[in-house]
């Protein structure tokens, strides 16, 4: 089973922020980025070459601050968000902006370069996102199926919908929307959702999870103590349109239907403390990534809740009687949930978990000491799942 073994890469930097390069879906690449107080922040390409088991990456200075969030345009394997942090005049403000990577970078190479230290190279800057007026940003998302033009970022209680120009080098507010209430409110994170044409996005703030409206910017349906503590992270099902996971400091992982938020459709207690990140596989929905500060990565397989609760329907003319018996007392009964595998490579908080664009069997982690830690799943629970 040698090929299920994690391959590990070490950053010198402490890290928080992830992605996948979400428009390259031939090669395997994540970006890293970096939080250091001391030196320039970077943002490290990562390829993993399959074949032979390594990783090949190349850096990119980010000199405007440390990086608390990353995310990369769908349709354009250039172009990145990142929200990072400013210092100016005592005040530290968290900022986003749109960026260009250098063109010999923008699509998944398996080569290094032979001697890095010379050979960091610079993101372009193509705008910011003009934050004065709202607060800081807590993250930026791209509109999932659109042509790399439509962006939301959370900054403070503001919801902020910009378009960006022809060349990405302007963007412009099209439209925005403020959380109202008592007390100093704040988004943690958001997902926008890949049904519904995109029109709807998902927000935490506090123990808040609220659905929005992008074309009104009005709510429309709002899951108040969805978790006992702070809601961390959300993840819409990529098949099933009403279903939605969020996870938060109080160690859990709930999945929703926003059709009926009264009661979670189930709930997971696997993690011993925060969580920290919750991702849906892109083809397989059954399968959960979560990431937590108690330095586990933990892989469930949420069946039960999936778009295939009986497991892959078989043809029945290729059935004999017998068969076709037997297959009809299973598809009766729901596959069961479980924990698949807990990944302990990890000796931090583990602030991010993401699925591969490439590869839907290959994940990656982030703890906050720089570890990125690329797995697979568990080759039989692969071929139970497909065959």
């Amino acid at each position: 089973m040698e090929d299920d073994a994690p391959v590990i890469y070490g950053l010198e930097f402490q890290a928080r922020a992830l992605t996948p390069q979400t428009a390259e879906t031939d090669a395997i690449r994540f970006l890293v980025g970096t939080q250091s107080l001391r030196y320039d922040n970077q943002i490290h390409i990562v390829d993993f070459d399959d074949e032979n088991n390594i990783i090949n990456k190349n850096v990119l200075l980010h000199q405007v601050g440390e990086i608390w969030h990353i995310s990369t345009s769908p349709a354009d394997k250039g172009v990145l968000a990142t929200c990072y942090n400013k210092t100016s005049d005592t005040k530290v403000m968290t900022c986003a902006a749109v960026w260009r990577m250098p063109k010999e970078l923008e699509s998944g190479s398996h080569e290094s370069p032979d001697d890095s230290s010379s050979n960091t190279q610079t993101l372009e800057l193509l705008c910011h996102l003009d934050n004065t007026a709202h607060g800081n940003m807590a993250c930026v998302m791209w509109e999932p199926m659109g042509d790399g033009k439509k962006i939301i970022s959370l900054a403070d209680n503001n919801i902020l919908l910009w378009d960006l120009q022809e060349s990405s080098d302007k963007a412009v507010l099209s439209s925005s929307t403020a959380l109202e209430g008592k007390g100093q409110l704040k988004f943690t994170s958001g997902r926008w959702s890949p049904h519904h044409n995109c029109t709807q996005i998902a927000t935490a703030n506090d123990t808040t999870v609220r659905g929005w409206d992008t074309r009104s910017m009005r709510q429309i349906y709002c899951i108040e103590n969805a978790h006992g503590q702070l809601v961390r992270d959300l993840d819409f099902n990529p098949n099933k349109q009403y279903y939605l996971a969020s996870c938060g400091d109080d160690c859990k992982v709930k999945f929703w239907d926003t059709r009926n938020v009264t009661e979670p459709v189930k709930t997971l207690e696997e993690h011993s403390h925060w969580v920290w990140n919750v991702r849906y596989n892109h083809s397989h929905d059954q399968l959960i990534l979560t990431g937590s500060s108690d330095s586990r990565v933990i892989l469930s397989n949420m069946v039960s809740i999936s778009s295939e609760p009986f497991g892959h329907m078989v043809d029945d003319d290729e059935l004999s009687d017998q068969e076709e018996q037997h297959q009809e007392e299973k598809i009766k009964e729901p596959l069961q949930d479980s924990v698949i595998a807990t990944y302990e490579e990890h000796e931090d908080s583990v602030y991010a978990v993401e699925w591969s664009s490439a590869d839907p069997w290959l994940f990656a982690s982030l703890s906050y000491d720089g570890r990125l830690v690329i797995n697979r799943v568990p080759r039989a629970l692969k071929y139970h799942i497909l065959l």
